[in-house]
């Protein structure tokens, strides 16, 4: 009968865990960069909200942050490729099946 070391399970378990750990910090850290880029997209819809017919800031706000949102235009134009699908956006990063 084989022996089983106590030194053994406790390192196969330390390991174990140290790769659960690094799998949900991995996967925090896609659902935060995800965040903050919805929340990129929502300020440009509340500064740029004139263009598609949204109350916005006055006039001159905008285009004084216009130089400065170069950033969040290129998001902009990103989200209207994906815009025929959200739920699929969002469920890509949640790594729902």
């Amino acid at each position: 009968m084989k022996r089983i070391i106590p030194g053994k399970i406790f390192k196969a378990l330390a390991r174990a865990w140290r790769v659960a750990d690094q799998v949900a910090r991995d996967r925090a850290t896609g659902a935060v960069e995800y965040e903050a880029e919805e929340l990129e997209n929502i300020f440009s819809i509340l500064v740029l909200g004139i263009f598609i017919g949204i109350p916005a800031p006055p006039v001159q706000v905008t285009l004084e942050l216009l130089p400065y949102m170069e950033h969040e235009l290129q998001i902009m134009t990103k989200k209207i490729t994906t815009a025929h699908d959200p739920l699929a956006d969002l469920f890509s990063v949640l790594d729902i099946d």
